[in-house]
């Protein structure tokens, strides 16, 4: 990937002349490159984007990286928002009282993976992106900007602070969830990852405590509450969700076979 930026070429081209020898200043080039992925740095953040579902977005390291776990949340969205045929759950947009409109909103939304790959697959839904970084909004932007995505809307907010009553169909949201003493958090990628994206209190819950509280007072009746979670955390985030009013609960599991996302839904109007 490194050889591939320097030359500007794709991967078939570095099996079809495995017998180039590089110059001096692509050489020096790669060997930058190389050093850098050598102290720990991320390829993402080296070559300044990475692919998600389907979409080529620009990362810093003011976002986190995305990954393709991550992808089973907006899989998990797509399926709640209308389809031709009714789904074997009920369908958000139920309370909008009519007036066809799906909206979703992206929790946290960083580089904007989650709410780009919505929008693209589902234009007609309306979908709200909100993150307390102001530099993590930036990056978004620009990738919206980069794949000509205008149905997103974008704001600064910490959680729903800066919301007021606006209600949704769907919530989404991939909080930070790691605890703030997991040894991970000094290994491998993630060190180079905003801390404040990453660790949340004592048990990593504390983020999907807070969502899990507000979030009825955001969502429609029939809307979804979906949210992305640690590999040891499904069965506390069911009790969580249960706990603060939400039915049908439920986990999925991710290729690795992990629960990976939990969620559930609105009965009633929320309050």
């Amino acid at each position: 990937m490194l050889l591939q930026r320097v030359l500007g070429v794709g991967r078939a081209y570095l099996f079809a002349h495995s017998e180039r020898v590089l110059g001096d200043a692509e050489e020096t080039a790669y060997q930058a490159l190389l050093q850098r992925r050598l102290a720990g740095e991320p390829i993402a953040y080296i070559l300044g984007e990475r692919e998600f579902f389907g979409l080529n977005l620009v990362v810093t390291p003011a976002t986190l990286i995305p990954r393709p776990d991550t992808e089973l949340l907006v899989e998990l969205a797509l399926e709640r928002l209308p389809v031709a045929s009714p789904p074997p759950f009920p369908l958000a947009g139920e309370g909008l009282g009519g007036e066809g409109i799906f909206r979703v909103l992206d929790m946290g939304t960083g580089s904007g993976a989650i709410a780009l790959a919505i929008a693209q697959q589902h234009p007609d839904a309306e979908v709200w992106a909100c993150d307390a970084s102001a530099a993590a909004l930036q990056v978004a932007r620009g990738n919206a900007e980069r794949h000509n995505i205008s149905s997103v809307h974008f704001i600064e907010s910490d959680w729903f602070s800066a919301l007021d009553g606006r209600r949704f169909d769907i919530i989404v949201s991939n909080p930070p969830y790691i605890a703030a003493a997991d040894h991970h958090l000094a290994q491998g990628d993630v060190r180079f990852e905003p801390l404040s994206a990453l660790a949340s209190g004592t048990d990593g819950l504390d983020d999907i405590r807070r969502i899990a509280a507000q979030a009825r007072a955001h969502l429609e009746k029939n809307g979804w509450l979906l949210l992305e979670h640690g590999y040891d955390q499904a069965a506390r985030v069911r009790e969580l969700l249960q706990r603060n009013g939400f039915a049908d609960v439920f986990s999925a599991r991710d290729l690795s076979g992990i629960e990976r996302c939990s969620g559930g839904r609105v009965a009633d109007a929320g309050i």
